[in-house]
């Protein structure tokens, strides 16, 4: 057999018996490397994000933490039991979500009478929603420097398809994310809802 055709039917075994692993590493390294992304994006942002924040606190005005943002820090939540600090977004597209948690524009803020909703990803800020218990304390502080304290009072498994997210009346906060956590699948109906009544 000719040096060249020995060398090819060789690579030709080696790739049928070892190139399905090397195609699933390969994947597999992909995926964990945009994860990787998207987590370091959104810690990175948080940073960004505070000095917004710190100018918004000063004046009372909206400020953008950078120049091609189309939105800006209107709140920063605060939750002590898992150690969180996170300042939140106007709106809540999935442009928004990628950079910090974000407040639904339909629903009120926490200066305002009424029901606080506000979203986030289930394997970025909103992880530690799965560690939320009964009791557990969260404060907002608004864009006047006033913090707003919450106690947990419920969490519930919601199906977007079949239920909305009813409005629950004067101070009251909804925390929402994408449910199951821990889960490589995107999407899908179930959200985690962790509700919290102003003290």
């Amino acid at each position: 057999m000719h040096k060249g055709n020995a060398k090819r039917v060789k690579m030709q075994k080696f790739l049928r018996k070892y190139g399905v692993i090397c195609a699933l590493l390969t994947i597999s390294l992909a995926a964990f490397g945009q994860a990787g992304y998207i987590k370091a994006k959104a810690i990175l942002a948080q940073y960004l994000l505070e000095d917004a924040w710190q100018q918004t606190l000063a004046d009372g005005q909206a400020h953008k933490p950078w120049d091609w943002a189309d939105t800006f820090p209107v709140a920063k939540l605060t939750v002590p039991s898992q150690d969180i600090e996170q300042l939140v977004l106007s709106g809540a597209s999935g442009r928004n979500l990628a950079f910090g948690p974000g407040h639904l524009l339909s629903s009120n803020m926490p200066d305002q009478p009424g029901h606080t909703i506000l979203g986030g990803h289930r394997d970025t800020h909103f992880e530690f929603l799965q560690h939320l218990k009964t009791g557990d304390k969260i404060s907002i502080q608004d864009k006047h420097g006033v913090t707003h304290q919450y106690i947990v009072t419920q969490t519930e498994i919601h199906n977007i398809e079949t239920n909305q997210i009813h409005d629950r009346g004067i101070n009251q906060l909804t925390l929402v994310t994408c449910y199951p956590f821990n889960t490589l699948e995107v999407g899908g109906p179930l959200r985690y809802l962790v509700h919290a009544e102003k003290i």
